[in-house]
């Protein structure tokens, strides 16, 4: 499996690992466009690559100063349960931190906790959600 800092993929990658991480439909690249995205409101992203498929991704969005963000943290089912999803964040971590940035949050679902908590060495914090 092979860990990359700002890898390569194509949007049309992206959408299918996408629709299959958070069981949505497959977007089609001029509704959502992971490429334009990325480059225009990312500090980076990781992928992982099995040989040449797209098996892991995550965004790392930012605010331009000592904050980034954990998004979209997407791994294959196929690939689940191998600890690419640890290295894909490790390697965020790393990437955000090179960037100079202090702090890396993330937000996720209870039942992800022991991931996140345990597995990455996020420790909890109290935060907010609205809906827009």
């Amino acid at each position: 499996m092979e860990i990359r800092w700002r890898g390569p993929f194509t949007s049309n990658e992206a959408n299918q690992l996408h629709a299959e991480a958070f069981g949505t439909r497959v977007y089609s690249d001029a509704e959502w466009n992971w490429t334009d995205q990325v480059a225009r409101h990312s500090l980076g992203w990781v992928t992982a690559r099995d040989g040449g498929t797209l098996a892991g991704f995550v965004n790392v969005v930012w605010d331009g100063e000592a904050h980034a963000w954990l998004q979209d943290v997407m791994v294959a089912a196929a690939s689940r349960h191998q600890g690419i999803g640890v290295r894909l964040v490790g390697a965020a971590r790393d990437g955000a931190r090179a960037a100079g940035c202090e702090w890396l949050h993330v937000d996720f679902a209870d039942e992800l906790a022991p991931f996140y908590l345990d597995a990455c060495g996020f420790r909890p914090t109290r935060a907010g959600l609205m809906a827009l």
